[in-house]
């Protein structure tokens, strides 16, 4: 009998909640025509998606029509960025962050390739950006600025409120990443958002789905061209039983937040205080402005891959699951002023909806044994 997993990589990807997969059974079964066809059953399909389009939208308090299906984040990213750096031939610059997801930075390193101007900047120990500092990096040109709402790694929340309407002042667009807050907090997208990225399977949707929300206002230039999907931005058959499922897993998620942020809060919180009873660990990035379902503690002397090797049948991460399969240290914890050292002494654990306490006292007792174990090999 296969031995059950103590899941705690969460920001990784989320198990399907098992609402969104009643929804999507009929759509993989019966229910399969083609969205774009016009007989019955297309239409059929076609009203499946427009509703979920606008359970999409509600979540994130905008118009359906300016919520566009993608495969992603990751293609969600590469169709904003690429699409409104191509815009028009004049010379642009982007402001992001040194600490953004790969799908932001490698995007951002291929636009400098084709003469797009990249300032990155900095994070101080906490893992937040220096307002000055993007005060100072606006230039004539800037187009963009782009900023995750919150760390995939560390759960540091940005004020990206506050970097928007600078952003404005400066007559710059504002786009976020928001593929770890989409779901998980409340915020309004209309009210200060210029384009925003979210995957289904951050919020216990299934894979393979995504979105863009692109203010009315915005034109994109497409990057997929064939048949002219969700109004001319994406061409490709629809994924219908992936987006009924981002729809239901928004709506869920939409009545659920507040609850799930609560009860996923206290078990991060105990979680966090059974392992800093650990001799010489600490919490990386800022405490007091983070998701409340991540966590990334450094073990003084234990190196992550070891450590994780050693927990066997417990899912925790030691960074990006986009770059797990390299051996360098976290490029997010060395930003926020880590040795290679220390970022190589780091897990990050995140929580979610379908945890309980005793997968949190299992993982603990685990921990504990492995951290034991490893220092008295060392002593």
């Amino acid at each position: 009998m296969r031995e059950k997993y103590i899941y705690l990589d969460n920001n990784a990807t989320t198990p399907l909640d098992p609402r969104a997969l009643d929804v999507m059974m009929p759509y993989l079964q019966d229910l399969y025509g083609n969205a774009a066809s016009s007989h019955r059953m297309g239409k059929e399909v076609k009203r499946a998606i427009d509703t979920a389009r606008r359970q999409v939208a509600d979540l994130i308090d905008v118009n359906p029509e300016e919520i566009h299906f993608t495969a992603g984040a990751t293609e969600a990213i590469n169709i904003a960025l690429q699409g409104i750096s191509s815009s028009d031939r004049k010379p642009k610059h982007i402001i992001t962050v040194q600490t953004e997801h790969p799908a932001v930075l490698d995007t951002c390193r291929y636009l400098e390739t084709i003469g797009v101007e990249v300032t990155y900047l900095s994070v101080n120990a906490f893992g937040l950006i220096d307002f000055e500092e993007l005060n100072r990096s606006f230039k004539d040109n800037t187009l963009l600025v782009c900023v995750m709402l919150v760390n995939n790694e560390t759960g540091v929340i940005q004020d990206i409120k506050r970097i928007a309407n600078l952003a404005h002042e400066h007559g710059a667009l504002f786009m976020t990443d928001g593929t770890q807050a989409v779901g998980k907090v409340p915020f309004e997208a209309s009210e200060y958002i210029d384009i925003l990225a979210f995957s289904a399977h951050k919020f216990y949707g299934p894979k393979g789905i995504g979105g863009l929300y692109v203010n009315p206002h915005i034109k994109l230039r497409s990057l997929i061209y064939g048949g002219g999907h969700e109004r001319g931005l994406r061409s490709g058959t629809l994924n219908v039983p992936g987006i009924v499922g981002i729809g239901k897993a928004a709506e869920i998620a939409r009545y659920d937040m507040l609850e799930d942020a609560n009860r996923v809060g206290i078990l991060r919180d105990k979680l966090e205080a059974e392992l800093l009873e650990i001799e010489g660990t600490v919490v990386n990035g800022s405490k007091g402005s983070r998701i409340y379902n991540t966590t990334n503690i450094s073990f003084e002397g234990i190196d992550n891959e070891a450590l994780l090797l050693g927990l066997k049948n417990v899912c925790v991460s030691n960074g990006s699951a986009c770059h797990s399969f390299t051996m360098e240290p976290s490029y997010v914890l060395t930003a926020m002023g880590l040795t290679h050292k220390q970022a190589n002494e780091s897990l990050r654990f995140s929580i979610g909806r379908f945890n309980t306490e005793g997968d949190i006292l299992t993982a603990v007792e685990a921990i504990k044994e492995v951290v034991d174990r490893m220092r008295t090999m060392v002593s």
